[in-house]
């Protein structure tokens, strides 16, 4: 197509050289005028075309030069894209490397504990006395089979987290909520804490099946936590979990590795087990303490409380039965007071122990009447069967490895009348 074009241009400037040469000789100019003429006409026309066509050249090479450059931000932009891609999935793989060193971690922590458990199970005589007991617990008459279903229960993972709410005083929301573990055997039979520990006592194994409470109920929190961590859990820990040179190492460093649980998971242990502890559990609580972990005590019955040892050991919340601690309060110069502190107002006890970073929580309410006595000790936070009863999460969230879910969508409810602890 160019050629004919060509040639038809060609064609046109030399008909246009012609009729010049012809106008100028039928004017009476010579042959070699006319000739002359023609040749610059020709010529003319020539260079014009030339650079008529170097013009709509250059600006066909500027118009594929522009398409080059749109082209360029094109791929730049795509590479761009490719690259973010590739970093997501780089943090993606790294963070799945991670969790999977994590859970084989855990994996190995529950394997320790559950093959501790063993050697004590297969130890330990197959059967037990009968009516073994546990101080403050009734008798208990072991079965049989009891051994095999706590050690099958253990080892299987059938490990039922409860959680009952701490809530705010007056207005009862939801602040924090305590955890109890419970074992269910193979016929989905919930095994109490004083019937496995009717096992656990003569077996020797009492230390390792609080480890490994402990770890489950860290888990099942973790995947809890990632959605609700405004709401603060409550974990009962043992001094002798904290004692214990081959568990606590590596529960440390699970913890260090989810150091973001700090903010939702607290240690609870009672207040005669605080007090009489050792320098290696006084020690290892530094040490949670130091990844930003909290504790609290329960199951007080002296209130005659060193709130300087509770400050220094990170205690945040002290736990204070609600009937326990109104039979506590007397009257003393038309002044009520505790027994236990004569000199110091009951209303001014709680300001005294926030004073130390310590908030009181009243436990085990069962009535309105007692939320009025301890809204008027000042006490602003409060536990029981009155707010709420110790709920079992769904089993199928438990099994599940997806989304973290919302407390308040994966609670069943439990027969009124739940134990505590």
């Amino acid at each position: 197509m160019r050629r004919l074009t060509l040639g038809l241009l060609l064609a046109t400037y030399f008909c246009l050289a012609l009729c010049v040469a012809l106008t100028l000789w039928r004017t009476g100019a010579g042959v070699g005028v006319a000739l002359s003429a023609t040749a610059a006409v020709l010529g003319l026309c020539l260079a014009s075309h030339g650079m008529i066509m170097r013009f709509i050249q250059n600006a066909d090479i500027r118009g594929e030069v522009e398409a080059v450059r749109e082209a360029h931000k094109i791929l730049l932009d795509q590479v761009e894209r490719i690259d973010g891609r590739l970093i997501q999935v780089a943090k993606v793989v790294e963070a799945d490397h991670d969790r999977a060193e994590s859970l084989s971690d855990e994996m190995q922590v529950l394997e320790d504990l559950v093959d501790r458990i063993g050697r004590r199970v297969e130890d330990s005589p197959r059967q037990a006395p009968q009516g073994a007991r546990r101080e403050g617990a009734g008798s208990f008459t072991r079965p049989p089979s009891l051994n095999d279903a706590v050690r099958m229960a253990l080892a299987e993972n059938r490990v039922d987290l409860y959680l009952q709410p701490v809530v705010s005083l007056p207005q009862r929301r939801t602040m924090f909520y305590e955890s109890y573990s419970r074992l269910r055997d193979p016929g989905g039979r919930l095994i109490m804490p004083q019937e496995f520990l009717s096992v656990a006592e003569p077996s020797g194994m009492v230390t390792e099946i609080d480890n490994l409470l402990l770890f489950r109920c860290v888990q099942i929190v973790r995947r809890l936590s990632a959605q609700e961590r405004h709401v603060g859990i409550f974990c009962n820990i043992s001094v002798a979990s904290l004692g214990d040179d081959q568990f606590f190492p590596q529960f440390q460093e699970l913890l260090a590795a989810n150091r973001d649980l700090a903010g939702a998971l607290i240690f609870e242990l009672g207040q005669e087990a605080f007090e009489t502890r050792g320098p290696i559990e006084a020690r290892n609580m530094g040490k949670l303490a130091d990844l930003g972990f909290r504790f609290s005590l329960d199951k007080v019955t002296n209130f005659d409380i060193d709130l300087q040892d509770l400050q220094r050991a990170d205690v945040k919340f002290l736990k204070l039965g609600a009937q326990a601690l109104l039979n506590e309060l007397t009257e003393i110069n038309e002044r009520l007071v505790l027994r236990s502190l004569p000199d110091l107002a009951a209303e001014d006890f709680s300001m005294l122990t926030r004073r130390y970073g310590v908030e009181l929580i009243a436990e085990k309410v069962e009535n309105e009447r007692q939320v009025v006595d301890i809204l008027d000790l000042d006490i602003r936070v409060g536990q029981g069967h009155l707010f709420g009863e110790p709920r079992a999460i769904k089993g199928a969230v438990l099994a599940e490895a997806g989304a973290p879910p919302n407390v308040a969508t994966v609670l069943d409810p439990v027969p009124r009348r739940a134990a505590y602890g």
